[in-house]
């Protein structure tokens, strides 16, 4: 976590700094031109990944960068592992979900997904999840972005924390809770 908090750190610092050094008179207060894209975000992020790793003091943190392309005019998805590797695909995932959820969204997946279907494909991805790994919660947030008109802004939206349905009621899942004998 405090690894992650410095690298948010490092984000607001460059924010700041330049918002400051931009030339604003060149922009309108309503116009984001000064902010960088998900795409320079990411590459920032891949340089800091792979020098803090070439001094041997790493930030131990898989991290996805989504947005838009301003420039290419179109989305963009990135991760940035603790080494500094780097790359983009059309599906990312860190920890476990790389090897669980990316087969089954790279199964299920298609161009034309309404939000609804894309939704429920992300919430069986993550009820996969919570039934393998112990450490898991079924408690989960879905953010998606969006674009904001013809001006090539896109937002964040966030879902509120809510909890996906489970089911132990299988057959085995019963026989190996009957096993433990009451615990310990």
């Amino acid at each position: 976590m405090s690894d992650f908090q410095s690298i948010c750190a490092l984000l607001e610092g460059n924010a700041l700094e330049n918002h400051c050094t931009s030339n604003n008179s060149l922009y309108d207060d309503d116009d984001d031109s000064s902010d960088e894209s998900a795409f320079e975000i990411w590459n920032y992020l891949r340089a800091v990944m792979y020098n803090r790793r070439s001094k041997m003091n790493p930030l131990w943190n898989d991290l996805i960068v989504g947005g838009y392309d301003k420039v290419k005019k179109e989305p963009f998805l990135g991760l940035v592992d603790k080494i500094g590797t780097a790359y983009t695909d059309n599906i990312l995932a860190t920890g476990f979900g790389s090897y669980l959820a990316v087969p089954l969204l790279r199964e299920k997946w298609r161009a034309d997904l309404e939000e609804g279907e894309a939704r429920a494909l992300l919430e069986d991805c993550m009820r996969v999840l919570f039934y393998r790994d112990c450490r898991a919660s079924n408690r989960i947030q879905i953010a998606k972005v969006e674009m904001t008109g013809d001006d090539d802004d896109a937002k964040a939206l966030v879902s509120e924390p809510y909890e996906i349905d489970t089911n132990w009621d299988s057959v085995a899942a019963r026989e190996q809770m009957g096993a433990q004998d009451g615990g310990w």
